[in-house]
């Protein structure tokens, strides 16, 4: 089982509802794996799997990152090179003019100034003069706008990055997020499956945001949360409620209930 987390698993307050926990233990007596498949760092991934009773693998930064919970260790990371993080900040640019930046390095955020977008944890978040200066290499480059829709700011970096990088977002107001070519939360998530000789048919998953799309069509039932994203909810056939009203413990309950 498969499952995003912010908008899906977690409820409006970011917590894991009692339900949802039962739900988890559930799924994991009936023998299930549960793997989170998350645009948060590890950092951000860690007391949610302790308050979830979850302690497998996850799939963090958009795929860049396959975390080991229980060791708290990178088992492998995809980092974007400095070369094409610094065409992508060329066009963006000047695709979308008073963009600003910052990296993910896989433990901090490393931020411009003008970069108003507040994370989880605040004593994560370093401030630099330009991103371009940044030594430490960096799974997720960050563009933020508050002059522009989210899905603006995707559709125009998606034509202006041609293939250069992966680029989505996770919901967050004027935030995108970019990735080396070819890094994806399915991607990541196929090659775990494959390794462990899980077909997709076999992979139940859940999600909400446009970088979930391409996780819900990999697995051979992936559901929607009523409150997705309107492209999600246009692409997905299978639906569960909203995160508030326990969607992914529903669905669980039915699969692996008595």
């Amino acid at each position: 089982m498969a499952t995003d987390l912010d908008g899906t698993l977690l409820d409006s307050t970011g917590s894991v509802s009692p339900r949802t926990r039962r739900a988890l233990r559930l799924a994991r007596a009936a023998g299930a794996e549960i793997v989170f498949v998350t645009a948060r760092a590890p950092r951000g991934v860690e007391p949610i799997a302790e308050a979830a009773g979850v302690s497998g693998t996850a799939v963090c930064s958009n795929g860049a990152i396959v975390y080991d919970l229980a060791a708290r260790e990178i088992v492998t990371r995809h980092d974007l090179h400095p070369e094409a993080a610094a065409h992508v900040i060329d066009v963006l640019a000047e695709a979308l003019p008073g963009v600003a930046f910052a990296v993910e390095t896989g433990t901090v955020v490393l931020a411009e100034p003008g970069y108003d977008v507040h994370h989880h944890d605040p004593r994560s978040r370093r401030e630099v003069r330009s991103v371009r200066e940044t030594a430490e290499p960096f799974v997720k480059l960050l563009a933020w706008s508050g002059r522009h829709s989210v899905d603006d700011m995707a559709a125009a970096a998606a034509e202006a990055v041609a293939g250069r990088a992966e680029v989505t977002h996770s919901g967050v107001g004027g935030l995108l997020e970019i990735s080396a070519p070819g890094v994806t939360k399915a991607g990541t998530l196929a090659g775990f499956c494959a390794q462990r000789g899980v077909e997709p048919a076999e992979v139940a998953a859940f999600g909400d945001m446009p970088n979930d799309l391409a996780v819900l069509a990999f697995a051979g039932a992936g559901y929607a949360m009523a409150n997705a994203h309107h492209l999600v909810l246009a692409a997905v056939e299978r639906r569960t409620l909203s995160n508030d009203d326990h969607g992914v413990a529903v669905v669980l309950e039915r699969l692996y209930g008595p």
